[in-house]
């Protein structure tokens, strides 16, 4: 039972920071295939932690982001969040569908940190259990599949099937998402590492 203790605090714990870290969906891959846990559980635990966590930050972010962020962004922010407070219904809708890209969710839920955040929890949980949930058991199938094909056990369907998680997990990752929901247009970075400086 203890490896569900993990993925609840590690997706708490990646939801929790306002900084860069590993998308949740990768650990929960990781502990998922390490302990040979239960998809399912293991999709819902994980995203009721990164649920708890972003609620966390919407509670510390405000009295820490004036350190953090310029006055001009501060007061952009702080107008994203009236505006995610007055329209409850478009903000909730609009809170789903991004949470089903993979963007990350960190500067909505700053902005959302400035007003009550309830609203947009239960859209927000929703959503990532779609995304987080296609993610894992691509990832899971695509894990499985290449054991299999390095052990030289492939069949035509591992071939497939590893193929077709790979896509799927390398869309997530590569597709220009701000590039696509504004300009609606498919642009692929695969620069999606820092540079090492020399």
């Amino acid at each position: 039972m203890w490896p569900y203790l993990l993925v609840f605090l590690a997706a708490l714990a990646v939801d929790t920071i306002p900084i860069f870290a590993p998308p949740a969906w990768i650990l929960l891959v990781i502990l998922l295939v390490k302990f040979h846990l239960n998809p399912w559980l293991t999709v819902v635990i994980g995203v009721t932690g990164s649920t708890i966590g972003r609620y966390i930050l919407t509670r510390y972010i405000p009295r820490i982001s004036s350190s953090l962020v310029n006055r001009r962004e501060d007061a952009n922010l702080r107008y994203i969040g009236s505006k995610l407070a007055k329209a409850k219904w478009s903000s909730a809708v609009f809170v789903f569908l991004y949470t089903l890209t993979p963007l990350s969710t960190t500067a909505l839920f700053t902005a959302a940190a400035r007003v009550q955040a309830w609203h947009i929890l239960p859209p927000f949980f929703l959503g990532r259990l779609i995304t987080d949930g296609v993610l894992v058991f691509s990832g899971k199938y695509a894990s499985a599949n290449l054991s299999e094909l390095l052990h030289g056990e492939a069949s035509w369907k591992t071939v497939i099937t590893l193929i077709a998680g790979l896509i799927v997990i390398g869309g997530f990752l590569f597709i220009d998402w701000r590039c696509l929901l504004e300009k609606r247009k498919i642009h692929f970075n695969f620069k999606i590492l820092k540079a090492q400086r020399k």
